[in-house]
């Protein structure tokens, strides 16, 4: 019989090796390891559909009519009638420049105009008793000439003063002055007691704001596509949408529809645009002259569009790629060519077909290969339309990106 030790940190070879062994079978017992759970993702699947991908660009907003008020004759604003901002009519009286100068410019005008007629008359008595005494050989022909002379020089003279009496009586007039057209009245530059200068001074400016034009640039190529696409969609057909529409600085749509007022016949050889020219109706004045606002036109329409959320397009080192369901239910990567943005979608120009499952949430979390388990996207209410804009990155653009030839507030 073997000896056994009792001793502290001392074991028996026979259990110490039973040992092992139980620990060894243990292990043995033990299967393969699970696999990984799937990756919960949230997917769409591509169907094409149509739609209409419009495009914005910067445009400034112009008052339809814009008169500067400058004075007619010079002196001393004594009145300043109107008050600044308010709507004024059309022969309303805006300003009054001091009178008296110009009262007795007309007196002194008429003045002379009656000493031309006194001495008309004087000549005509003059002239008949030469032209008498001519015929008995009393006067000579000299002295028949000179008078028939001095009748014409006094009624050239009768003529000259009822010019100067004219020309005294339309400044007298011009001192007072009136709006020319219906408008609302801007700053007045001058105030009462204030020296004008004739054809010179501004005193204001006054705008017709009923109607405003908008003004924005587009290129030539672009312009092509938007006359075709006017071309096959006409104006008057209320199932389209408008070709144009207006947004304000703070984003909210303008309710007022424009129409094309006006396209630049040349194009501008300095930035390769044709200036374009709207006009729409301002009924609640919202618009001002000088406003800066986004035009939006409706183009490109493409009766097959694939179109992704935005966020489920990724960008690495300048290239487009999304992740894909394949029929394994594994993530695979696609590169795709991306086109023109529409609201919070991107449209899909190739690397995509009909049928295809696109992952678009979950996507941080997968790598080539990876066992997902798909769920139907669940789609929010529409949003309004965006501006849409070239492909570049998976950053949205601004509208001052996408642009042409307009110039973007600073």
């Amino acid at each position: 019989m073997p000896s056994f030790h009792t001793a502290a940190g001392y074991r028996s070879p026979r259990i110490a090796a039973l040992t092992g062994l139980l620990l060894l079978c243990a292990a043995c017992s033990k299967g393969p390891p699970p696999p990984p759970k799937p990756v919960e993702v949230a997917t769409v699947i591509v169907q094409p559909k149509p739609a209409v991908f419009p495009e914005d660009f910067v445009a400034e907003t112009e008052a339809i009519n814009a008169v500067e008020i400058r004075p007619r004759v010079g002196g001393e604003l004594v009145t300043r009638v109107p008050i600044e901002g308010e709507k004024v009519k059309a022969g309303q009286l805006l300003f009054v420049i001091d009178r008296e100068p110009y009262i007795a410019a007309l007196a002194q005008a008429r003045a002379g105009l009656a000493q031309s007629e006194a001495a008309l008359v004087q000549s005509q008595r003059d002239l008949e008793r030469a032209e008498s005494l001519s015929k008995l050989d009393a006067v000579s022909q000299q002295e028949l000439d000179a008078a028939v002379a001095k009748n014409k020089a006094n009624q050239a003279s009768i003529e000259a003063g009822r010019a100067s009496v004219r020309a005294a009586e339309l400044n007298l007039g011009y001192t007072t002055i009136a709006s020319p057209i219906d408008g609302v009245l801007g700053r007045a530059q001058l105030r009462q007691g204030g020296m004008v200068t004739a054809n010179s001074t501004l005193l204001t400016t006054i705008y017709q704001t009923d109607r405003m034009y908008v003004n924005f640039s587009i290129s030539e190529q672009r312009m092509l596509m938007f006359q075709r696409e006017i071309g096959r969609a006409p104006s008057q057909d209320s199932s389209k949408p408008p070709p144009f529409r207006l947004y304000l600085a703070d984003g909210s749509l303008y309710p007022q529809i424009p129409k094309l007022n006006f396209i630049d016949p040349a194009v501008d050889t300095r930035t390769g645009t044709l200036a374009m020219r709207l006009e729409v109706d301002n009924p609640q004045q919202l618009l001002h002259a000088g406003q800066f606002a986004r035009v939006q036109v409706s183009q490109q329409q493409d009766p097959n569009a694939i179109v992704l959320p935005q966020r489920a397009v990724l960008d690495q080192q300048g290239q487009n790629y999304v992740w894909i369901v394949d029929a394994d239910s594994k993530a695979q990567q696609r590169e795709v060519h991306m086109g023109l943005r529409l609201g919070g979608d991107w449209q899909v120009q190739q690397g995509l077909k009909a049928g295809d499952v696109v992952i678009v949430d979950g996507v941080q979390r997968l790598k080539s290969g990876t066992l997902v388990k798909a769920t139907p996207l669940v789609v929010p209410p529409a949003a309004p339309a965006a501006p849409a804009t070239p492909a570049t990155s998976a950053t949205p653009a601004t509208p001052a990106q996408t642009s042409d030839g307009g110039r973007s507030r600073s």
